[in-house]
């Protein structure tokens, strides 16, 4: 097995060995900067020479772009559906179903984008479906379908009973599903990748290996300093998830934790015994979350979000590489998959993930030029494109509708200071591991995990869907 800090998607793209494109060097000015070449970075980009074909627009990246968890995660492009009972409790119905209709259009978007530029990024609109593993989740959706009801977005989620789950995947864990249409998957690299390529042929200028040290507002003008130039700028769109927590104003907005992943050899009659043959992309109904999907190479890609805090923004390392809790996620994909047995595991990587308190993606404005977008919480290859569209027009000063989500400069969570959030959210989170394994065995948690695991809810800090 291979198991390193790039993961199976970027050696399947072919980009393991891309040269990186050239570094910042001297001083130089832009309309836009956007600080961070992922997803959100390359949507804002891309968005803003769409807008402003004129406008000059900077990307910096600290890396190659895609390289870091845009490259690397599960490729679930979803709506935010099962965000809206969440939503709802924070912005209101009218405004929560303006985020959830917008998020859930981003998904056509992508696949649209793809095809409208020619991207070979295996996009696959086969929905998503949020299974239930234990009689402890089998209401997990029971408030998705409520609000969904309520605030007449019919279609949106359908309740599966056993058989109908297990027609679209039989694994012999599943008891129920709640079944999401708008969701699909993608390669993540090769979309990426699609996306970089045609940010240049459009004139984006694209600088990579160009780690961003300070980003200052003086003389109606944003100053952004790497490590061997800087960019003069009229506007700063700052997207480099958790890394973002190395600059002063969000530092108490988001945490930074990991999630690991492995993918089996091609194993085109299991999926064929599984009936998974619809391209659905599916997690179970845990906080700590399973997720998994096919390929088009029929390989079965499976990744768990129950890894490690992250402290401050010192990755280490441990957020790409932990052999530890690679073990633990082979041993879960066989739990889910018992006829793997004997199969051959070809990959593993990790990575981090920006997550931010209500488990909401969020817009902020940190200075009168700055906007930020972070806290995807693991679900950020569709909002992403969202995302990007309003830091798009926020940097040219637009108003519309994207500018005007109830997630652009929500009411504000904070989380924490350090040591605080790594030494509590390490104690938090071996608690809702307990608790979860209890449930999943149809056992109660002890008090003290209970106590333990409910913390962050009274916080006022969401934990979950």
């Amino acid at each position: 097995m291979r198991h390193d800090a790039q993961g199976y998607w970027i050696a399947e793209a072919g980009l393991s060995g891309r040269a990186p494109l050239e570094s910042l060097t001297g001083d130089r000015g832009a309309d836009v900067v956007v600080v961070g070449g992922g997803y959100t970075g390359m949507w804002a980009a891309w968005r803003i020479k769409e807008r402003e074909p004129g406008a000059e627009v900077v990307v910096l990246e600290a890396d190659r772009c895609g390289f870091g968890p845009s490259g690397r995660n599960g490729g679930f492009v979803n709506s935010m559906w099962f965000s809206l009972p969440t939503m709802r409790a924070i912005f209101g119905d009218e405004k929560a179903l303006t985020v959830a209709r917008l998020a859930g259009e981003s998904v056509g978007q992508v696949g649209a984008w793809c095809e409208e530029q020619e991207v070979d990024a295996w996009f696959t609109p086969g929905g998503y479906l949020q299974a239930s593993t234990a009689p402890h989740f089998d209401s997990t959706w029971s408030a998705i379908v409520s609000s969904c009801e309520e605030l007449g977005a019919e279609g949106r989620v359908e309740e599966l009973d056993r058989e109908a789950t297990a027609a679209r995947c039989a694994s012999p864990l599943f008891r129920c599903a709640a079944y999401y249409p708008q969701g699909a998957t993608v390669q993540p690299a090769r979309l990426a990748d699609g996306l970089r390529r045609r940010l240049l042929d459009a004139g984006v200028v694209i600088h990579e290996r160009s780690a961003v040290r300070s980003v200052t507002e003086k003389g109606g003008e944003v100053v952004i300093a790497a490590d061997m130039g800087t960019v003069r700028a009229k506007s700063c769109v700052l997207a480099a998830g958790s890394s973002l927590l190395r600059f002063r104003p969000l530092r108490r907005a988001l945490t930074a934790t990991s999630s690991h992943m492995v993918i089996t050899e091609p194993v085109p009659d299991l999926i064929d015994e599984l009936g998974w043959r619809g391209g659905e992309c599916i997690t179970d109904s845990r906080a700590m979350v399973h997720y998994f999907r096919t390929t088009q190479d029929d390989r079965i890609a499976f990744g768990w979000g129950g890894g490690r805090i992250v402290r401050g923004a010192r990755l280490g390392g441990r957020a790409e590489i932990d052999r530890e809790m690679t073990s633990q996620v082979a041993e879960h994909l066989r739990r889910f998959f018992p006829q793997l047995a004997g199969r051959r595991i070809d990959h593993a990587w990790g990575g981090p993930i920006d997550v931010s308190p209500t488990h909401v993606p969020v817009v902020r404005t940190t200075g009168e030029r700055t906007y930020a977008g972070f806290g995807y919480t693991g679900n950020g290859v569709g909002p992403s494109q969202m995302v990007g569209r309003a830091l798009a027009s926020l940097a040219l000063g637009v108003q519309d509708e994207h500018s005007r989500m109830a997630i652009v400069d929500p009411p504000r969570v904070r989380v924490p200071p350090e040591p605080f959030r790594f030494a509590g959210g390490t104690v938090i989170r071996r608690a809702i591991l307990r608790k979860e394994l209890a449930e999943e065995e149809d056992r109660v948690p002890g008090p003290i995990t209970r106590m333990v695991s409910g913390i962050p809810e009274r916080m006022g800090i969401h934990v979950g869907r």
